[in-house]
C-alpha cells in the first residue's frame, strides 16, 4: 500500500516528489503545484489489480520530496530527475541513440565545417541533431563541394610550405599557406550557415544576385562557380517537402494513442521545409495524455536541443504558460505554444499526428518479423527456450594486454544498448581467452543471477573449447539448463560458418543466406566491434601514457595541456624546444626535457 504516514508533514507548496522501492530505486518522479494535494490523492486511488498506477503504488515504500520556489522549477526539476535516474513508471524519451550535429566553429579565425556528438559552450554554432546520420553526412558532403573551407583539424591554422591536395583542387581557400582572403573565407562560412539554417532560397537569391553582377564584371570563371552552386542548392531544394509557406521555424508533435499505448512524433520545419523528424513509442505509459505531452516537451527540449519559434500541439496542456517562460529562457528569443484551430497550421498538424498514427503500423511489422525469426531460430537451433533477449560475448586483447570482454544484448531482434557492457580482465596476466572468457562469464552470470535478468540464449564467439568453458561456468552457478547456449565459429572460407550447441556431436551447418544464420552473425560482429573499439582505446592511452608519462616532471596537468596544444604524441615529438615551451604551464627547462626524451642521446642543453 502507499505509505501515507510519509506526506503527513508535506507541505501546500510546489515541488516534486520520488516515490521510492524496496532498495530505494525511483520508481516515478512527478511534479505538482500543491505537493501535499497531489500526494493526497495517491492515498485515495482505487483502480483494478492489474491497472499500471496500482502496481506500481504496491511497490512504493517511501516518498521523498523535494520544494521548490516556483511551479517552472519544480518542471525543470522533474524532467532532469526522470533523465537522470530514468524511473520505470515514467515516459522516457531519451532513446540511446547519441545524435550527431554539424559543428561550424565561428570562434576561430578560420572556421571549418565537421560533425560532433557533443555540444558544448564553446562559441561554436551548432546544427541538429540529425535523426538520420546518412542525411547528415550528405549535407557534409554539399557543404565541402559547394564552400572551400578548410579541413584540416584542430582551432588553429598550421603554417604549410606546400599546399594541400584540397587547395589544389579547389576544395579549400588555403588558409594554410597564406593564399586566403579573410573577407572572402567569412563570406563563405555565412553561406554555410544559411544553408544549414534552412535558409536555401533566400541563398538563392544572393547567389543569383551576385553571379550576375561579376557576369556583368566580365568574371566567367567565377560566376561560372555561382552558377554551379546556385544548380546544386536547388537540387536540395527539390528533395526537401515544403511544409508551410509562412518560412518560420516550427516544430509539430504528433500524438496518437491506440489502447494503453502512445505514439509521438515530432516534425521539424526549417524557413517552412521540413528538415527531419524523431518518433517515440511509449508503451502502457502512467499518467493521462496531458501530462504524458507536458513531460514529453519538458524532456525533449534541453541546451543540447533548443525549441523552435513556434510549437504546434495536438492538444491544449494547463502547463504550457510554464513551457514558454522556459523554452524561452533556452532559446534566448520568444517561443510561442500553439494549438492550432484552422489554415496550414492544422494541415502540419495532421501531417504530424498521422506520422504517430504509423509508428504503430511498423511496431506491428516489426512484431510480425521478429515472430516470424524467432520461430525460425527455435525450430533451426532445438532451443528450449524463447530466444526473446539474446547476449553475446567477445574477448579482445594484444597478446594478454589490454584485454577486454565485451557482452551485447538483443532484444526481440533490437540492440538493447544500455545492456551493452565491456569488462576489463583482472584476474588473467597473459594471453589466455579461454581464463579471459571464464573471468567474464562469472561475473556476467553471478550479477545476473543476483539480478534475475539472464538472457534467454547466450551466444559464445568461437568454438567447441568456448562453449565447453561458458557451459562449465553456468554449470558451477547451477544455471547450465536454464538458458540455451550456441557456440558461433568462423571456420575455413569453404565451410563457412558453424554453429556449435551443447549435447551434440556434429555442429549445426546454415546456409549463408539463412536468416537465422545472418542474424546471429551480425549480434557477433556487433559484440566484435564493441570490443575492439574499448580495446583501441584503452591501447591508445596506454600508448600516451608510456610516452610522456616518462619524462620527469610531466604530470596530468601539464600533458593535457601539451596534448591540447600541439594537437598529437607525434607533433609534440616533432615539436621543437621553443615550440614546447610556448605551451602554457611548459618551461625552458622542462620543455628540453621533453625534447631530449624523443630524441637522439647527446642532445645539449644549450642547443
Amino acid at each position: 500500500m502507499f505509505p501515507d504516514s510519509t506526506i503527513r508533514d508535506v507541505p501546500h507548496s510546489p515541488g516534486i516528489y520520488q516515490m521510492l522501492g524496496s532498495k530505494s530505486q525511483v520508481l516515478y518522479v512527478g511534479k505538482a503545484k500543491d505537493l501535499k494535494k497531489r500526494l493526497t490523492s495517491y492515498t485515495r486511488f482505487s483502480g483494478s489489480d492489474h491497472n499500471k498506477t496500482t502496481v506500481m503504488l504496491s511497490y512504493v515504500v517511501k516518498v521523498d520530496t523535494i520544494l521548490t520556489g516556483t511551479e517552472k522549477e519544480a518542471l525543470i526539476l522533474e524532467a532532469s530527475l526522470i533523465k537522470k535516474h530514468k524511473p520505470k513508471y515514467n515516459i522516457l524519451l531519451r532513446d540511446d541513440k547519441n545524435y550527431p550535429f554539424i559543428k561550424v566553429t565561428v570562434q576561430d579565425k578560420w572556421p571549418r565545417v565537421h560533425m560532433t556528438r557533443r555540444r558544448s559552450k564553446d562559441g561554436a554554432k551548432y546544427f541538429g541533431p540529425y535523426s538520420s546520420s546518412s542525411a547528415m553526412w550528405a549535407t557534409l558532403r554539399l557543404l565541402a563541394n559547394l564552400f572551400p573551407l578548410r579541413k584540416c583539424k584542430g582551432n588553429k591554422v598550421r603554417p604549410r610550405k606546400r599546399p594541400c591536395l584540397n587547395l589544389q583542387m579547389g576544395k579549400c581557400l588555403g588558409p594554410c599557406v597564406g593564399s586566403a582572403d579573410p573577407v572572402l573565407y567569412q563570406d563563405q562560412v555565412k553561406k554555410v550557415i544559411m544553408v544549414l539554417e534552412g535558409r536555401n532560397r533566400s541563398l538563392i537569391k544572393e547567389l543569383t544576385l551576385e553571379m550576375e553582377s561579376t557576369a556583368k564584371n566580365l568574371l566567367f570563371e567565377r560566376a561560372a562557380e555561382l552558377r554551379d552552386q546556385i544548380q546544386a542548392l536547388g537540387k536540395t531544394l527539390e528533395k526537401q517537402i515544403v511544409a508551410s509557406s509562412s518560412l518560420k521555424d516550427q516544430d509539430i508533435f504528433g500524438y496518437c494513442r491506440q489502447g494503453t499505448s502512445i505514439g509521438l512524433t515530432i516534425l521539424f520545419v526549417r524557413d517552412g521545409l521540413i528538415t527531419g523528424s524523431r518518433s517515440f513509442f511509449l508503451n502502457d505509459p502512467l499518467e493521462t495524455d496531458e501530462t504524458i505531452l507536458t513531460q514529453a516537451l519538458s524532456q525533449f527540449y534541453d541546451d543540447k536541443i533548443l525549441p523552435a519559434s513556434e510549437i504546434l500541439l495536438p492538444f491544449d496542456i494547463a502547463d504550457a504558460p510554464l513551457l514558454v517562460e522556459r523554452f524561452t529562457e533556452l532559446s534566448g528569443s520568444s517561443v510561442k505554444l500553439l494549438c492550432p484551430m484552422r489554415g496550414d497550421k492544422v494541415k502540419l498538424q495532421e501531417m504530424a499526428n498521422a506520422n504517430a498514427s504509423h509508428i504503430f503500423d511498423e511496431k506491428e511489422k516489426k512484431e510480425r518479423s521478429w515472430q516470424g525469426l524467432c520461430a525460425s531460430m527455435e525450430k533451426l537451433l532445438h532451443l528450449e527456450q524463447v530466444p526473446n533477449r539474446i547476449e553475446c560475448l567477445d574477448i579482445s586483447n594484444t597478446s594478454g594486454k589490454q584485454a577486454v570482454g565485451s557482452l551485447v544484448c538483443y532484444e526481440k531482434g533490437e540492440p538493447a544498448t544500455t545492456s551493452f557492457r565491456h569488462y576489463k580482465i583482472k584476474t588473467v596476466p597473459g594471453p589466455d581467452d579461454y581464463a579471459m572468457m571464464e573471468e567474464v562469464l562469472q561475473r556476467r552470470l553471478s550479477r545476473g543471477i543476483e539480478e534475475d535478468n539472464l538472457p534467454d540464449l547466450f551466444v559464445v564467439d568461437g568454438g567447441r573449447g568456448q562453449l565447453g568453458i561458458a557451459l562449465r561456468v553456468a554449470g558451477e552457478l547451477g544455471i547450465r539448463d536454464d538458458l540455451d547456449w550456441i557456440g558461433i565459429a568462423k571456420e575455413k572460407k569453404e565451410e563457412g560458418e558453424k554453429l556449435y550447441k551443447p549435447g551434440r556431436k556434429n555442429p549445426i551447418l546454415l546456409k549463408a543466406h539463412n536468416p537465422v544464420l545472418l542474424y546471429l552473425m551480425r549480434i557477433r560482429d556487433e559484440s566484435h566491434r564493441f570490443g575492439v573499439t574499448f580495446h583501441r582505446k584503452l591501447r591508445g592511452k596506454a600508448s600516451i601514457a608510456s610516452s610522456l608519462d616518462q619524462i620527469p616532471g610531466i604530470g596530468p596537468d601539464r600533458k593535457k595541456k601539451l596534448l591540447k596544444t600541439l594537437g598529437s604524441v607525434k607533433r609534440i615529438k616533432e615539436a621543437d624546444i621553443d615550440q614546447l615551451s610556448s605551451v602554457s604551464g611548459i618551461g625552458k627547462d622542462t620543455a628540453f626535457a621533453i625534447f631530449k626524451h624523443f630524441h637522439a642521446e647527446g642532445v645539449k642543453k644549450n642547443d
